[in-house]
């Protein structure tokens, strides 16, 4: 009887965590390129008994790639990312990869992200502009160009699909092998003028969430069963 606690408890464990991650998902919905969060579960068997005894793991995190909704704003320093390209940040801790395409100019040239991170160029350079010729012209390819000249690039990356992803700044993520340079442009590029937001579906989480809370409740109630099982079988062996 031990081991269905502890599979109760294996179980009421990865709830909690699903549940977490869904809470995660629709506080940021409404994030300019947030990437949903998810967590994959898998069975963990233990050999401690004559039989095995089949336990829920606390599961895996991943980070949805899935392009979100794409608004025209037609902001010339707003950019959203075609296809599975992302755009290369500078952080405190390295470069990131971000679909935040929210850019802003200093008054001295830099161009940042809408945090204040430097946006990078396809050889991790940060991009400087003139703050003397207004507004950039940024096309498909990422170039740039101020009046007639061509000032930078925005760098555009792709990342290996079987890259294990981190959590960054500014909507980022940090892979777990290096991304390369798109060089490329018939399918991935960047739209001027648009934003990426969150590709997160509010009421598929929400409903996820209500199926998850009901399922928490009822290992919870099993648990109650369980424990209101043994007592009486104390009691009943006690007496006797």
């Amino acid at each position: 009887m031990l081991s269905s606690y502890y599979v109760s408890l294996s179980s009421q464990l990865a709830l909690d965590k699903r549940m977490s991650t869904i809470a995660m998902n629709v506080a940021n919905a409404n994030t300019v390129g947030f990437r949903a969060a998810g967590v994959s579960f898998e069975t963990a068997l233990s050999k401690s008994g004559p039989a095995q005894t089949a336990y829920a793991s606390t599961g895996k995190d991943f980070i949805s790639t899935v392009q979100g909704p794409v608004t025209k704003t037609d902001n010339p320093l707003d950019v959203a990312v075609q296809g599975s390209g992302w755009l290369a940040i500078r952080t405190p801790n390295g470069v990131a990869y971000t679909r935040d395409g929210r850019l802003k100019m200093l008054q001295t040239g830099e161009l940042q992200t809408i945090e204040g991170f430097p946006v990078l160029d396809a050889g991790n350079a940060p991009i400087v502009l003139d703050p003397t010729q207004g507004p950039p012209m940024i096309f498909r390819d990422g170039m740039i160009s101020q009046g007639a000249n061509q000032v930078g690039a925005l760098g555009l990356f792709s990342i290996d699909p079987s890259a294990a992803l981190t959590r960054g700044p500014n909507s980022s993520v940090i892979p777990s092998t290096p991304a390369t340079p798109i060089l490329e442009f018939s399918v991935n590029g960047v739209s001027q003028g648009f934003l990426e937001g969150a590709n997160v579906n509010p009421i598929t989480e929400l409903t996820k969430l209500i199926a998850t809370s009901r399922s928490f409740d009822n290992v919870t109630s099993m648990y109650d069963t369980l424990d209101s099982a043994q007592q009486n079988a104390i009691r009943t062996l006690g007496g006797a």
